[in-house]
């Protein structure tokens, strides 16, 4: 837990002037408030509320918030009263406390004419200080993080209710980041599988690809050089949930979805970020229908950027934020900008809007609203800004995502529908399937029995559900002839590595891709949903990477011939990382990573460093480095670890435990790699274990080289 004067130091870096006895005042209080009680976790309870107040402390915001999220739960799970927090901490503050009480006491999960009503509710509560949602949003986020120590039910209950009402609200206010993070952490109860998935495809990606965020990165630095504009570059993989939407709504498998990588740059000036975006644009080709211009039509929560997507490195797709430093600030904190401190005084940014405002034009047609559904209908409207709402004949509403045709609706009605459907209404009126639809349209669909569904209807549907059923029907007649259209593609790609392709390796590579049968596995090769090179990698992927082996003796270029070399044992290199070597007298060059801290007391010494690069190729798995890990204490997750790294092929040489709690453990593992991408490939893997706290490479500048 953060004690007091770590949580003031937060608070300083930002606030110099903060009221440090306000803060010791509230911390104590609460402490004492909730002396006794407990999480399901076995931790002290008012660890959570101490959390709550770091998150805030992230976003920079006032005492009277961080003391709000203090002392958030006092009112509903102590015997503290409004009337003394009032007395102790004055009405603004007992005023925050009781909101966030009332927020915490709705029950957002319940049915839609409760749920409706308590939407209302909550509106109001934040129409008040909109500082109450923050503190709730952080403690939902605190929740969710350390979500593995409730009761599953219950956990699949809380994960819902976040990714249903929590995450698209902090989207709402403008804080993506949150957003995300929200919708990961639940999509990690709610589809487990799926994201461990997707994960599994990223290492696998990053093995064939290398570091394409790095490589990218250093291609838009070369083109903003040239531009002669001053800016940073930051980029990023998108979270499992945003690519697992993605494949859903496109009904592509992962390998064929492109736009996986996000860049940012952050402009000195407005100017600048046009400039930035001609030079994008000169470099490399945009995506038609891709481009947003957010900075001369900025959303309603003060976001300005500008979004571009372009066909970047070997024609991978990648979305590309331009932005200024003032705009990047309220595109993090988005509403609660108008709160942040910099320096002890309140920021002055002119992009962040007033929160009041935006409330009141949030909540206006809300009011307006004659009953329960009509309400819910507006908030969903709102808060889910990239869906459209239709409605049936008989009144009832569809969701569907933004662009959606009539055919999207047909489906998802029934399968049924939308094999059959010839035609549609849209407000009485006939119109072509491709039509897009907008909200509160109401829509008819015209069937006739006999008619299939059509290859061109792929293009013309925008939902995962409307694709899949269409090229399920389309599959099924076609079947025989990608059965044997499969069939040749496979021959050819197993004789070119010195296999057969027979019914035995079919079988078994459907089964390691989760296919039902070998002639399942054939007709998604035939039809181009799964490549021959999958196939292939899922039962010989040694065979499919290739490349022979470098011996350890030539790892490294740039070496006299009579010199040895060994790797520093403060920063572990390993190749595809950026060296330099320190010589010697009689012991040889020892190599350190370019980053390395032990490398300034060699700074005086110019004659001693040694210009030195890895071999390119691939590297024997004997680079051993260290990794610092904080791990469940529980049976059997030591040995699933190890049996992980396993899997990645690499081999534990060494293992010692630093800490044991009855919780966790924390220890250190020296893992023998290849290179910095099967380094990235195992710390991945780790970090999509459940059972894994914290994973990082562990640096000992204490180690003599």
């Amino acid at each position: 837990m953060i004690d007091v004067d770590d949580l003031i130091e937060l608070v300083r870096n930002y606030n110099p002037r903060t009221n440090e006895e306000l803060l010791r005042k509230a911390y104590a209080y609460g402490r004492r408030m909730h002396a006794g009680q407990y999480r399901h976790s076995g931790e002290e309870y008012f660890t959570h509320p101490v959390a709550v107040a770091a998150i805030l402390t992230e976003q920079r915001l006032d005492d009277a918030t961080i003391v709000t999220a203090l002392l958030h739960d006092t009112i509903e799970d102590t015997k503290s009263t409004y009337a003394e927090i009032a007395r102790e901490f004055g009405e603004e503050i007992a005023e925050l406390v009781d909101g966030v009480t009332k927020l915490t006491n709705l029950q957002l999960n319940s049915t839609e004419t409760k749920q409706a009503e308590n939407f209302r509710k909550l509106f109001m509560a934040m129409s008040k200080d909109l500082r109450v949602i923050l503190v709730k949003l952080a403690d939902r986020l605190h929740n969710m993080r350390t979500i593995r120590s409730l009761p599953p039910e219950k956990q699949v209950r809380k994960a819902r209710e976040t990714m249903d009402i929590f995450a698209p609200l902090a989207g709402r206010m403008g804080m993506q980041w949150m957003r995300e993070e929200l919708e990961d952490l639940a999509f990690r109860v709610l589809n487990p599988e799926a994201r461990a998935s997707i994960i599994r495809r990223f290492i696998t990606l990053q093995r064939e690809t290398g570091d394409v965020i790095h490589k990218i990165t250093n291609d838009i630095r070369r083109e903003l050089e040239k531009a002669g504009v001053e800016a940073d570059v930051f980029g990023r993989a998108k979270k499992p949930y945003s690519i697992w939407r993605k494949m859903e709504e496109k009904e592509q498998s992962f390998s064929r979805l492109s736009d996986i990588y996000g860049f940012r740059i952050i402009t000195r000036t407005e100017a600048d970020c046009y400039c930035v975006l001609g030079a994008i644009h000169r470099r490399w080709r945009a995506v038609p229908g891709r481009f947003k211009d957010y900075i001369s039509q900025p959303k309603s929560n003060g976001y300005r950027s500008i979004h571009t997507t372009v066909s970047g490195r070997d024609g991978k797709r990648v979305e590309v934020q331009i932005r200024t430093r003032e705009m990047h600030e309220v595109a993090e904190s988005g509403v609660a900008a108008h709160w942040a401190y910099r320096d002890g005084e309140r920021v002055e940014n002119p992009f962040a809007v007033d929160p009041a405002k935006w409330i009141a034009s949030l909540t206006e047609r809300f009011e307006s609203a004659e009953d329960h559904d009509e309400f819910l209908e507006h908030v969903k409207l709102e808060m889910y800004s990239d869906q459209v709402f239709c409605f049936t004949p008989k009144g009832d509403v569809v969701k569907l995502p933004r662009g959606a045709t009539p055919l999207d609706y047909a489906y998802a009605i029934h399968t049924r529908i939308g094999d059959s459907c010839v035609g549609a209404k849209v407000d009485g009126i006939r119109v072509p399937l491709w039509t897009r639809l907008k909200n509160g349209q109401s829509v008819e669909i015209i069937t006739a029995e006999g008619q299939r569904p059509q290859a061109s209807w792929i293009d013309i549907v925008v939902t995962g559900r409307a694709k899949a059923a269409i090229r399920r029907s389309l599959r099924e007649e076609d079947r025989e002839r990608f059965i044997k259209l499969g069939r040749e593609l496979a021959r050819v790609a197993f004789d070119h590595i010195g296999k057969k392709a027979t019914d035995k390796a079919l079988a078994t590579a459907a089964k390691q891709l989760g296919l039902k049968d070998a002639s399942e596995l054939l007709a998604r090769l035939g039809s181009a949903e799964l490549t021959a090179r999958e196939v292939v990698q899922a039962l010989y992927p040694e065979l499919a990477e290739g490349g022979e082996e470098i011996d350890m003796s030539r790892a490294v270029v740039g070496l006299q011939p009579d010199q040895t070399f060994k790797r520093a044992s403060c920063c572990q290199p390993v190749p595809g990382e950026r060296i330099v070597g320190i010589s010697y007298r009689g012991q040889g060059v020892v190599i350190h990573a370019i980053d390395c801290e032990a490398l300034a007391e060699f700074e005086d010494q110019p004659r001693r460093w040694v210009d030195l690069q890895w071999h390119s190729g691939t590297h024997a798995p004997v680079h051993s480095v260290s990794l610092e890990m904080t791990i469940r204490n529980d049976a059997g997750v030591l040995g699933r670890i190890c049996t992980l790294i396993g899997e990645q092929r690499a081999n534990i040489s060494d293992l010692h435990f630093l800490d044991r709690k009855p919780d966790f453990y924390r220890l250190i593992i020296d893992v023998d790699l290849r290179d910095v991408e099967h380094l990235h490939a195992v710390m991945l893997a780790l970090e999509a274990e459940s059972d894994v706290a914290q994973v990082r490479r562990y640096r000992d500048l204490g180690r003599k080289p």
